[in-house]
């Protein structure tokens, strides 16, 4: 493979048919690591009883995959540039392959606690690989619409993965959920190898001390942010133990990326501004993206009483209209500014938000539609020119490393947002039915005057149970309802910062962006 004329550009020259058949192979392995993420939800009761875990202790199952993940995705860059993009790229699909057919084949909880961890390690190399090879594969012009393919995987993946995991979960087992990555596995590695260029690796020491810092500080929030809502957070001994490792960590961490010789991640990448406030930006886009997927299905089972897979029909035109706002952003990329369609595509998720505050026990599955498809429009104008921006000034030699600290910032955006909306669901039920009953005047609960059920004879008992089961739905539609509200205010508070982003100047003659003063 022939490198481009410019050294800037880090461009790789690949005929149509070459082009065509890497793009496809990156976006399966995207496809393979952001499904993972979500597909093993549905399934867990279904692992629960086979494994004869409880509650508590199946959640381990998605934990160990996030943080071994977390951990893993900033030394993507040290590697890539020690053995070579293109090896670590194909050996993390296999080791990917392999972990999928363990865990399908575990027999017990630390048996596949281990394999969803050796998952993490090996797909947080997949996403951020990806995306820079979108980037070398493409001239500058055309990187908007490379971030379109790359945002169908990393977006609609949460989307799919539920309907997916309940339709191999209901027709086959919980194990098929892992099983089916083996086929995208083989086919992906075999075009890897054939097609994908050779990057050369380079020799560079690695930060042993910051990587153990910056492991101990993602660490422990990934820990805190799983256990806290189950331990009642600073209740616990555990959580508070949890927090002060990660505070403690990152501190330090931050101290020894400013003062170390060789750190983990070059001080210069955060000298871009545009990269800065993307890696912001970032993590909000991971609050709305996964927040809002921690809360729609189990809405819509516990209220609705749609079935797992119904549930996840409803979430699919949310995905619809995310890939439709990606082809479309990737296509006005250099005619429109980029910092007004990510503008726009925050003014489509505020929409969608306060449409979904307006939900009801009474309405039929048109509402959840309408407001999906708005909000998936809006998920799609705000990530791929967010992505463009980021890298428009950004030295192609920092590439995978940009990269993987924008993976990392949306996935614990996400895991803020997953915890902070369950937190706030689970306390907002609790202050929600004690208004609901206090305000039930003669029948508030407890206790309940004996007189009221005894002037109901043998139906008084039954019907202050179903007066209580009825506070308890209109409660948990409420706290539901303020969570929409706040994640609605999280994305208004935000609109103002996308104007501090320098707006990059469509490209002239295949020469790479430039940002305006």
């Amino acid at each position: 493979m022939a490198t481009g004329a410019m050294p800037a550009r880090h461009t790789y020259s690949l005929d149509r048919t070459e082009h065509v058949v890497v793009t496809i192979a990156l976006m399966m392995a995207v496809l393979l690591q952001v499904l993972d993420t979500t597909i093993a939800n549905v399934a867990l009761p279904h692992m629960m009883a086979s494994m004869s875990a409880t509650p508590e202790t199946i959640n381990w199952v998605l934990t160990s995959y996030i943080v071994a993940s977390a951990i893993a995705i900033p030394i993507t860059g040290w590697l890539a540039d020690r053995i070579g993009r293109k090896v670590l790229f194909i050996a993390s699909v296999i080791a990917f392959t392999i972990a999928s057919v363990l865990c399908a084949l575990a027999q017990n909880l630390p048996e596949m606690v281990l394999f969803r961890a050796i998952q993490g390690v090996s797909g947080a190399f997949l996403v951020p690989i990806a995306q820079a090879t979108l980037f070398d594969i493409n001239p500058p012009e055309k990187h908007a619409r490379a971030m379109g393919m790359f945002g169908m995987g990393v977006m609609i993946g949460p989307i799919l993965g539920p309907v997916l995991g309940g339709w191999l979960t209901d027709n086959f087992n919980w194990r098929w959920v892992f099983l089916v990555n083996v086929p995208v596995g083989v086919i992906c590695t075999l075009m890897l190898i054939r097609f994908m260029p050779v990057t050369a690796g380079q020799r560079r020491r690695f930060d042993l001390f910051g990587f153990f810092l910056l492991a101990g500080a993602l660490g422990g929030l990934q820990m805190m942010l799983d256990r806290g809502q189950q331990l009642d957070w600073f209740t616990s001994w555990e959580v508070r133990i949890e927090a002060a490792v990660s505070a403690c960590c990152a501190w330090m961490f931050v101290v020894h990326l400013s003062t170390a010789r060789d750190p983990l991640f070059d001080l210069r990448m955060f000298k871009d501004r545009n990269f800065a406030f993307a890696l912001g930006f970032m993590a909000v886009t991971g609050v709305l993206l996964l927040g809002g997927l921690a809360l729609l299905p189990p809405l819509l089972q516990r209220l609705f009483g749609y079935s797992v897979l119904e549930s996840g029909y409803l979430t699919t035109p949310r995905g619809i209209g995310t890939l439709v706002s990606m082809m479309l952003a990737g296509r006005i990329a250099g005619r429109v500014d980029a910092r007004l369609q990510i503008f726009g595509g925050m003014v489509l998720m505020a929409l969608s938000l306060y449409q979904m505050t307006g939900f009801s026990l009474q309405m039929d599955s048109r509402p959840i539609i309408l407001s999906g498809i708005v909000q998936g429009f809006g998920l799609g104008f705000i990530f791929v020119p967010l992505q463009a921006l980021a890298f428009a000034s950004l030295p192609a030699s920092f590439r995978t490393s940009g990269a993987s600290l924008l993976n990392l910032s949306r996935n614990i955006g996400g895991a803020v947002g997953i915890s902070m909306v369950t937190t706030l669901l689970a306390r907002n039920l609790q202050v929600s039915h004690s208004d609901l009953a206090s305000s039930v005047t003669s029948f508030t609960l407890p206790p309940v005057d004996p007189s009221i059920t005894s002037r109901l004879g043998q139906f008084g008992d039954n019907a202050m149970a179903l007066l209580d089961a009825e506070i308890n739905r209109q409660a948990l539609m409420i706290a539901y309802l303020d969570d929409f509200k706040l994640m609605m205010l999280v994305t208004l508070a935000a609109m103002p910062f996308v104007w501090l982003l320098r707006p990059a100047s469509p490209a002239a003659d295949g020469a790479a962006p430039v940002l305006a003063d």
